[in-house]
């Protein structure tokens, strides 16, 4: 295999299977000598993650464009064939991002030349709604054109297997092996996208499929009586972020009820340039300050951000006249806390979410007699596990980044439902005289304080990677690192396998599939996990506060004060690793 960038990038220049103008790119940068440039799109092969590629959009092997969707497509195909299924079809969905329906159009090609059925949206839909399709339709496989919440520069390839869920292993690592095995392009095949869709080896998803999703929805509302009756004195301001939110939740609000509905009307339309905001995440309270603007102007109750794939819900509100932004983990403890105050419990209830989400869901979960199950970070292990499980006793699920899920019906997070599901909450507080600050307040004083952090570092290209790594290798070398005062206790080694008493020295199996995370368990039950992003170039930390002593806002500001102290020491240890 070739590892030299410059070969590399000369071979691609000369290899007429790609088109000229790619090519003339290519033969640009080594005219100009343009080393780093040339290093970052050939130092490597793109790599077929977990869950697909995601990368920044260009010509080159280290890029996400035409070819390498092709190749990814034709891995994906080797395994769908191993089934020897005899009519096989892949349900493909696709965002706002730039050449986003191209690649669409891409799978959809290297499908059909391998003889299997695609059936593509007609138009840009949201993971649920993908995820949702592949059951429906029956479908072997579903792929995702997104790259979620990254910057407009880059776009992704998510894959979902036949349960609606991301695929985990075996699958994952053989459709890897299969992406691995594609050393030439040739082995890719294609055919042209309106000759399959004339032999029927394409066609579009039916409007029947998007029509039951709704009703699913619509099926999951706990208190439909409320929104109907009181769902218009809700006062909801809502942007999609340029993403594929504004249809689908425009329409889930207002079928329950959620008439008084206004939309940001500068961010209503998909813009692959996300022209507004610099990164369209609502994670990030600048990509709702729009929003924010909007409700303050006309007075609203709550603002509603998706990001452009509609997986993830931002939430704000006013309180005091100050913006208040709950963090995911705050956001799945009222959602989990209304769900379990206004449902008759199935049997055997259970709920799921990640180590690196909120004990306190756990704590509240508890107190109704229903289990918790943790699973790894991401979505594709939540959905894993709901599908080992009997659903009928599933409740909810949750992780820190946003995602939540309360029905059966989708097999990732889903951020059309989690919109209408938090109008609910908003309203049942408001209705009971509280706003969003006002029903934590009540959680916390009821089942415990706990204070959840991120902290996330960004390394990018080939000695991004590299950092990445020895940061990673600094804190295992070191497991006895004292932070602050905070002695540990325990460490949790995903990776290894196994857990590790830092006190006793023993070590004891640790029962979760291998994964590169790090958790560092102190005395005090004070947590921190440490993982490398599957999917952006960083690295982050998730600090776990539990304050016990003092008032309610004693403990907040303790927590607040210890999270900042460990916060920046955890910031100057990886810089000098």
């Amino acid at each position: 295999m070739i590892t030299d960038p410059i070969k590399k990038a000369k071979e691609w220049a000369e290899n007429a299977y790609f088109d000229k103008e790619s090519r003339n790119e290519i033969v640009d940068l080594l005219s100009k000598n343009d080393l780093k440039e040339i290093t970052e799109r050939f130092h490597s092969d793109l790599e077929f993650g977990t869950g697909g590629l995601r990368s920044i959009i260009g010509f080159g092997s280290n890029r996400i464009n035409i070819y390498t969707i092709r190749k990814a497509t034709q891995a994906l195909a080797n395994e769908i064939l191993k089934s020897n299924n005899k009519s096989p079809k892949v349900v493909i969905s696709y965002d706002s991002r730039r050449f986003s329906f191209e690649f669409a159009k891409e799978t959809a090609s290297v499908l059909a030349a391998n003889n299997i059925k695609a059936l593509i949206f007609p138009k840009l839909n949201p993971v649920p709604l993908l995820s949702f399709a592949v059951r429906d339709l029956k479908a072997d496989a579903g792929v995702m054109i997104t790259a979620s919440h990254n910057p407009s520069t880059y776009n992704g390839y998510k894959v979902y297997w036949n349960d609606g869920c991301q695929v985990t292993p075996p699958i994952d690592k053989n459709i890897i092996a299969n992406y691995q095995a594609l050393i030439n392009f040739n082995q890719v095949k294609t055919m042209e996208f309106p000759v399959a869709f004339q032999k029927g080896l394409i066609d579009w998803v039916p409007r029947s499929t998007e029509d039951s999703y709704f009703e699913k929805v619509k099926s999951s509302t706990l208190n439909q009586e409320l929104c109907k009756e009181k769902g218009h004195s809700l006062k909801i301001i809502y942007t999609p972020i340029h993403g594929t939110g504004l249809i689908p939740c425009e329409r889930v609000l207002k079928e329950k009820g959620f008439s008084n509905l206004l939309i940001v009307q500068e961010q209503s339309k998909p813009d692959s340039s996300f022209s507004t905001v610099k990164y369209p995440n609502p994670e990030d309270p600048q990509a709702l300050s729009m929003a924010v603007d909007l409700m303050k102007k006309q007075n609203g109750d709550i603002v509603f951000g998706t990001d452009p794939d509609t997986d993830r819900l931002g939430v704000a509100i006013i309180k005091n006249k100050e913006v208040f932004y709950p963090n995911g983990n705050q956001i799945g403890i009222l959602m989990l806390h209304y769900i379990l105050s206004n449902s008759k419990l199935p049997k055997n209830p259970f709920i799921i979410k990640t180590i690196v989400t909120s004990e306190l869901l756990s704590n509240i979960a508890k107190s109704f007699g229903v289990k918790t199950y943790n699973t790894l970070t991401g979505f594709k292990w939540i959905c894993a596990k709901l599908s080992e499980l009997d659903e009928s006793g599933f409740l909810f699920a949750t992780e820190e980044s946003f995602g939540y899920l309360n029905h059966p019906f989708v097999r990732d997070k889903d951020g059309v439902n989690s919109v209408a599901l938090m109008a609910e909450v908003a309203l049942w507080n408001k209705i009971r005289g509280k706003d969003l600050v006002d029903a934590l307040d009540e959680i916390y004083e009821k089942f415990g304080f706990s204070h959840e952090s991120l902290l996330s570092l960004d390394y990018f290209g080939k000695e991004g990677s590299e950092k990445i790594s020895k940061i990673m290798d600094f804190f295992r070398r070191n497991p006895k690192i004292k932070i602050l005062d905070e002695e540990i206790e325990k460490i949790e080694d995903y990776q290894s396998g196994t857990i590790t008493n830092a006190i006793e020295g023993t070590t004891e199996k640790l029962n979760f599939p291998k994964s590169n995370v790090l958790g560092l368990i102190f005395k005090s039950k004070n947590k921190i996990y440490l993982r490398p992003s599957g999917t952006e170039p960083k690295i982050k930390f998730y600090l776990m506060i539990v304050e016990t002593n003092g008032s309610l806002s004693e403990k907040k500001q303790k927590a607040f004060e210890r999270t900042k102290n460990i916060t920046k020491f955890l910031k100057e240890t990886s810089e000098k690793a």
